[in-house]
């Protein structure tokens, strides 16, 4: 049984709180918010649980082995390598810190002291997006040509992130994973509507090995909540849309092909296919508990979580690349 102490409980925090208490293997036994009614909110679901105001009493406890980080982005680096520090195992929401720089820290304090680092990406770890892995691997798309991804709400707008730190996380974190590799060319284009010094759309653009390229769109702006992917093959295409409550992915018999011999242009002719639409049977389950579920495997078992600090890295690296191709705009 691993104790467990959790440092925020604002919007994030609880989900992790409720999911370590019903995980048969680990227990909440501390939280920590600066906010006294939210804890005396989390007491009255958790009475069993400490409260405090001071981060440091969950640091400081040895009786805690894993520490969950769930508070702003800027300041995932200070909780986290303090609880590194302490020889405590760590899961840090995403982005995994608010610079290159912080997160190669955390992996090499993480290493330093034998310490497990997760990083949460929760979407790694749903049905659909283990399904599309699945299907990209089986060659059933053909050849990866681009992928483009969506990412709209109306708000919530953050006062100390832009909109590609707060929503592209997801998407960039999806699309290493498909294809298997981080992009080797980052660019970015946004605007600033509401609050001048804070992009609030924008579209990062991801260039790939293979001529591989993606599109990542986020936007506070936007009457609906969009939450789409689409993958176009040399043979079939597919589309995830996570709004969806069931038929999540459709795979479309869909292709643009090439003729292999022609002897003049006037020959030469695109031809294209339209088969039928496939929708794939998708398990249920809640990601969030398979996530942790999988790091209490990865500290048991003393193995690298499928989200660890290297894959955090390999995000932050896009995150903190387009913000400084913004600011040359």
């Amino acid at each position: 049984m691993f104790n467990v102490g959790v440092i925020g409980c604002g919007y994030w925090g609880p989900n992790l709180i409720r999911n370590f208490s019903q995980l048969n293997r680990t227990r909440v036994t501390t939280i920590s918010d600066l906010e006294t009614k939210r804890l005396d909110h989390m007491k009255t679901l958790y009475s069993g649980v400490d409260t405090t105001t001071d981060y440091l009493d969950i640091i400081n406890d040895e009786k805690i082995d894993i520490v969950a980080v769930a508070t702003p982005v800027h300041t995932h680096f200070k909780f986290a390598s303090e609880a590194l520090s302490a020889g405590k195992h760590v899961f840090v929401e995403k982005p995994m810190t608010a610079s290159v720089e912080e997160a190669e820290k955390l992996i090499s304090l993480a290493r330093e002291n034998g310490c497990k680092l997760m990083v949460g990406h929760t979407f790694l770890y749903t049905a659909a997006v283990r399904k599309m892995k699945k299907i990209v691997e089986s060659g059933e798309l053909g050849e990866i040509y681009y992928i483009n991804s969506q990412r709209l709400n109306l708000g919530l707008f953050q006062k100390d992130i832009n909109v590609i730190w707060d929503l592209a996380p997801h998407d960039i974190s999806i699309i290493n994973y498909l294809l298997d590799m981080e992009p080797s060319e980052v660019s970015a284009v946004g605007a600033s509507h509401i609050n001048p010094a804070i992009e609030d759309v924008a579209t990062v653009h991801l260039h790939y090995k293979n001529n591989v390229i993606a599109f990542v769109q986020c936007s506070w702006l936007d009457p609906d909540k969009v939450r789409k992917m689409t993958i176009v093959g040399s043979r079939k295409m597919m589309v995830y849309d996570d709004v969806q409550a069931t038929e999540k992915i459709k795979i479309y018999d869909k292709a643009v092909e090439v003729p292999k011999h022609y002897d003049t242009y006037a020959e030469f002719h695109y031809s294209y296919k339209y088969g039928d639409i496939l929708i794939p049977k998708i398990d249920g389950g809640e990601p969030l508990r398979t996530e942790l579920s999988h790091f209490v495997d990865c500290i048991e078992n003393d193995t690298q979580p499928l989200s660890d600090g290297y894959n955090g890295l390999g995000v932050v690296k896009v995150l903190e690349k387009s913000s400084n191709f913004l600011k040359k705009e």
